[in-house]
């Protein structure tokens, strides 16, 4: 889908302290906060500042980002006591993926075990 036909989401408002939300991490390629309909103890989204719709649209000039949200995922669970235990991470990618907002986000999710990865 051409990036024109996307608009930008509340994620772009959180990133811009529009919307005020506490949070956990900032810098100039990623922001973090807590998911407000959290699906585990800690849940955490971690979002390119950059407006990327789905993971199909992302390009090569995007790999420092997407790295930095793997780098911020590490601090992120070391700082909410759930790193020695584990995490999960996911990414959705649009509907059959269970994508709800088209910006790209991580969420990192823990503090309790996770059960399986997928039930079908």
């Amino acid at each position: 889908m051409d990036n024109t036909e996307w608009q930008e989401t509340i994620f772009s408002k959180i990133i811009r302290q529009e919307i005020p939300t506490e949070l956990l991490y900032q810098d100039e390629l990623v922001t973090a906060f807590r998911d407000i309909s959290p699906r585990a103890k800690s849940h955490i989204l971690i979002i390119p500042n950059k407006l990327i719709p789905t993971v199909n649209d992302v390009t090569e000039n995007d790999e420092l980002a997407l790295g930095r949200l793997f780098t911020v995922a590490r601090k992120l669970a070391a700082q909410e006591g759930i790193a020695e235990d584990g995490y999960r991470l996911i990414m959705n990618c649009n509907k059959h993926g269970g994508q709800e907002v088209y910006h790209i986000h991580m969420h990192l999710l823990g503090g309790q075990p996770m059960g399986p990865m997928v039930s079908v």
